[in-house]
């Protein structure tokens, strides 16, 4: 019976950890997933430190993340002629009380899930379900499932939390006259391979421009030998005047089909042909979004992660912002109960500045200082301070991470989003609201 449960649409990072948030904080739920079995599907993606720090107080530990990937030691960004532009350190070496994560994408999934079963049982997650619609009559919500047998059934909750991804059923039925899925023409061809790490044991780099880019950092600890899995992803902005052309939105590639357009991309310190001839796999997808709406909330139902704010990769904060969307709902049950008016506070809190952030990535987010770059020198450089004095290129970056929220001296600062043992009081009057 789920007459009494928040039910949750959606199985991915968010709305794993949103369930085991609803944990935490004593609410009943249930997920409902489309797949028929949970696999560790993807590749590297990072955690900022206002992430890390959720994944924390939520009972995960260093040891448990460093099983799916290691801290960030290092950002850079790298010119067409392999000079260095920018550089910094992340996590805990920038003075963050908590460190930022490189990650395996499906490491880090089955991680939260096998956590979650752990925690709440094996009931907590419904596989081979997908919520397909949702009506709304006094006070509660009916979500519409379909199984992957064939059957359907409608499930009733107190709330209904859609994180179902950028292809979100819920979001289209709230809003049926959105646009389509934005694509602005950037191809994107990613990969791992088994190499040593550039710079630092743990670098995130950013090579090229802003219309012709590598990104490399590894997503595990040296070996013995001092290789590690490096996550890596090859960027080309093409024409999209036809919009995407093709069936599928991710596919495996052959590195032949786009290998030759990296041909020159070659230095003293990083091969990137000799690379890519190593990579144990390559996919294909174009970088896509969606444009931004008013209301991520319908009463009792809410939007959060991809269905709610799809965006561009530049910022390295998509999954990120999907576990902050989680906390933030949970925080604001504990003040307004299990109810609509703590749906709404969250979208007041939540839904402007992430919409800003969707259109900031969209511009190429922290990767702009290879647009101003371009626009000043076509990439290359002997002095960047020449070019970009080094006032400019500081300033640039602490706008980006205020816009993100993970702005050093104001994440530091702050309370816990949900304190220690914090509970929401079941026969609370406001739940029942």
């Amino acid at each position: 019976m789920t007459e009494d449960k928040v039910l949750i649409a959606g199985g991915g990072i968010g709305g794993l950890t949103m369930a085991l948030t609803l944990h935490q904080i004593g609410v009943p739920f249930v997920v409902f997933e489309s797949a028929r079995e949970m696999r560790p599907l993807g590749v590297g993606i990072n955690l900022q430190p206002n992430a890390v720090r959720e994944l924390f107080d939520l009972g995960f530990t260093a040891e448990m993340l460093d099983e799916v990937g290691l801290p960030a030691q290092e950002w850079a960004l790298v010119g067409l002629n392999g000079r260095e532009v920018y550089a910094e350190p992340r996590g805990l070496d920038a003075g963050y009380n908590w460190p930022q994560y490189a990650v395996h994408r499906g490491k880090l999934h089955m991680l939260l899930y096998n956590t979650l079963l752990e925690r709440a049982g094996p009931d907590a997650v419904q596989l081979g379900a997908k919520v397909t619609g949702f009506s709304q009559a006094e006070g509660r919500v009916t979500a519409q499932i379909s199984h992957a047998e064939g059957e359907n059934s409608l499930e009733e909750g107190r709330l209904l939390i859609g994180a179902d991804g950028i292809h979100s059923a819920i979001r289209a039925q709230m809003y049926p006259n959105q646009p389509p899925i934005h694509w602005g023409g950037v191809l994107m061809w990613r990969g791992t391979v088994r190499a040593k790490p550039l710079r630092t044991e743990s670098s995130f780099i950013g090579l090229g421009t802003h219309r012709h880019r590598m990104v490399i950092y590894p997503i595990s600890k040296p070996d013995a030998d001092g290789y590690a899995l490096i996550n890596w992803i090859a960027e080309m902005t093409v024409d999209n005047a036809d919009g995407w052309q093709q069936d599928g939105w991710f596919r495996p590639i052959e590195l032949s089909e786009f290998a030759h357009h990296f041909k020159d991309f070659r230095y003293d310190w990083l091969d990137v042909p000799a690379m890519l001839e190593q990579a144990d796999c390559a996919y294909e997808n174009p970088m896509i979004d969606r444009d931004p709406i008013p209301s991520w909330v319908e009463g009792g139902v809410a939007l959060m992660g991809d269905a709610a704010h799809a965006m561009y990769p530049t910022g390295s904060n998509g999954a990120s912002q999907a576990i902050i969307d989680a906390r933030t709902i949970g925080a604001q049950m504990l003040s307004l109960g299990v109810s609509p008016a703590a749906l709404a506070a969250y979208d007041a809190q939540l839904c402007a500045p992430v919409s800003e952030l969707i259109l900031r990535n969209r511009g190429a987010g922290p990767f702009g200082l290879l647009n101003l770059l371009d626009e000043r020198c076509g990439g290359t450089f002997d002095n960047i301070d020449d070019v970009i004095p080094a006032e400019e290129r500081a300033a640039f970056m602490a706008k980006y991470k205020a816009a993100a929220g993970f702005a050093i001296d104001q994440l530091n600062a702050a309370p816990p989003t949900i304190a220690p043992g914090a509970k929401v009081a079941t026969t609370d009057a406001r739940a029942e609201a």
